[in-house]
């Protein structure tokens, strides 16, 4: 991992977390307690790949990618309000996440619930205030994000996954399921940096399959993680597909072949890239970080 990588990623991460802040910071409310229950998980650490994903996306467009911090924000608002209700008793019933207590086991159930709630309905707000972008531009975004926020992205995604639990799946459906669950908001990241950026569709193309192969060999690395990472790096125990009985690539396949599929599925992502010159260097880096990750 170069210098030029972490440094990037290091201070685009600082960039959304002082922007999040800020949002919070000038959020209304009329009850406290959701507004802590929201900053509690919002505010909890992460990787922010998504919005660095999409500014990233920009950047190998047009080198603007910071103009769109306001639409990069509300990604990872979305991607919170994702893993506050995956973490609940209905759902996958987890006690930690980034090392700290879930918010159903700070706040209550209820809350939790709210706090997801309001974060996914802040996150449009959010993107209304996203300056210097054609109304044209800005809805064809609104679109794509909505569409991999919805039932067929994330919520189609995680509603085959509590139907597959205790079952043996094939591996089209595990891939289906991770399209949404995972990839989808990956893919709403980086085809909506694209897009703001004004990407031909040559460009824009090229980005989606690199975005495709990026959600893949995400999943596939969660999957080995979850048997063979460690628990304190990883902020949540490990184990727990196995405990809520759910098919993974290494259950469907073994842990070896799923270390093969990873690797081949950054190829394919790099390979997307091949149009591109240096400018798209940040992708290429992150998508070989994801395969040698430990967290």
């Amino acid at each position: 991992m170069s210098d030029e990588f972490k440094n990037f990623w290091k201070a685009r991460a600082e960039l959304v977390e002082e922007n999040l802040k800020r949002e919070l910071n000038a959020t209304n409310t009329i009850d406290e307690k959701v507004l802590q229950a929201m900053e509690y998980s919002l505010l909890s650490g992460g990787k922010r790949i998504r919005p660095v994903l999409l500014m990233a996306a920009a950047d190998t467009i047009s080198n603007d990618g910071e103009k769109f911090l306001h639409v990069a924000c509300a990604l990872e608002m979305i991607h919170t309000y994702s893993l506050i209700h995956d973490d609940l008793p209905a759902m996958d019933n987890d006690d930690y996440r980034r090392g700290k207590l879930t918010n159903h086991k700070v706040f209550g159930e209820a809350t939790a619930i709210l706090a997801g709630d309001a974060l996914l309905t802040l996150a449009f707000e959010v993107i209304t205030r996203q300056e210097n972008v054609e109304p044209k531009i800005l809805l064809s975004v609104i679109r794509e994000i909505s569409t991999a926020a919805g039932i067929s992205g994330l919520i189609g995604g995680q509603s085959i996954d509590l139907q597959s639990e205790g079952k043996k799946i094939n591996l089209a459906t595990l891939r289906t399921m991770h399209l949404g669950k995972t990839g989808a908001l990956f893919l709403a990241a980086i085809r909506s940096g694209a897009i703001l950026a004004g990407a031909s569709d040559e460009k824009l193309d090229a980005l989606t399959k690199y975005a495709e192969n990026f959600g893949l060999a995400f999943q596939i690395t969660d999957d080995i993680l979850d048997v063979v990472g460690d628990e304190k790096s990883l902020g949540k125990p490990i184990g727990s597909d196995a405990r809520n009985e759910k098919s993974t690539y290494v259950t469907l396949m073994s842990l070896s072949e799923a270390q093969t599929l990873a690797a081949s599925t950054v190829e394919n992502a790099v390979d997307a890239l091949k149009i591109f010159g240096d400018e798209a260097n940040f992708l290429r880096e992150l998508v070989k970080f994801l395969i040698g990750r430990r967290k």
